[in-house]
């Protein structure tokens, strides 16, 4: 047995089975509470369809409206709004225990301008060979990030080892 396919969307003219509802005219009047039958003439009159808004109320809250330009307001609100909408990024910025003072400058001038814009930044410490043998050095590295990016940055995940690599992850403040 196959369930009759479910509609997104409110109910309009025919669809709307409850006895009473509450009429809003296409002026924005309130017209009050009444049958439904009526209000469904009401909206023929004006050659316009009638539009459940409020289906939870008691009666419900319905209005004369066109609604395909209803339906073509509802789109354009939810492309305006995901529009609006920032999805933040991890960056990664990879690093090495005996980095040198220039490159590091270089290094945190890229972060400045990923917190700007408003992203996350992984700050990863790959070591090599013999650096194993000095992880403190590392994680000194990682500190002066963390005071250096102190007041634009806050730190979400603190440093530590996982495996040949030392992991640090910040984000804007």
């Amino acid at each position: 047995m196959q369930t009759p396919p479910v509609k997104d969307g409110p109910r309009i003219n025919d669809e709307i089975r409850v006895p009473r509802v509450l009429l809003i005219d296409q002026n924005g009047e309130k017209q009050g509470e009444m049958p439904t039958s009526a209000a469904l003439e009401a909206a023929e009159e004006a050659g316009l369809d009638l539009v459940e808004i409020v289906p939870n109320a008691n009666p419900p809250v319905c209005k004369i409206l066109d609604y395909g330009k209803f339906k073509f307001q509802e789109q354009k609100k939810k492309n305006e709004a995901r529009k609006r909408q920032k999805v933040v990024e991890l960056k990664e910025i990879k690093l090495r225990p005996n980095i040198d003072i220039h490159d590091y400058e270089v290094k945190a001038k890229a972060m400045f301008r990923f917190f700007e814009e408003g992203d996350k930044v992984k700050v990863t410490l790959r070591f090599r060979g013999r650096e194993m043998a000095h992880p403190e050095l590392g994680m000194k590295l990682l500190q002066k990030v963390k005071a250096d990016f102190d007041e634009v940055a806050k730190v979400e995940y603190e440093p530590r080892m996982e495996g040949r690599q030392m992991i640090m992850i910040l984000a804007p403040r």
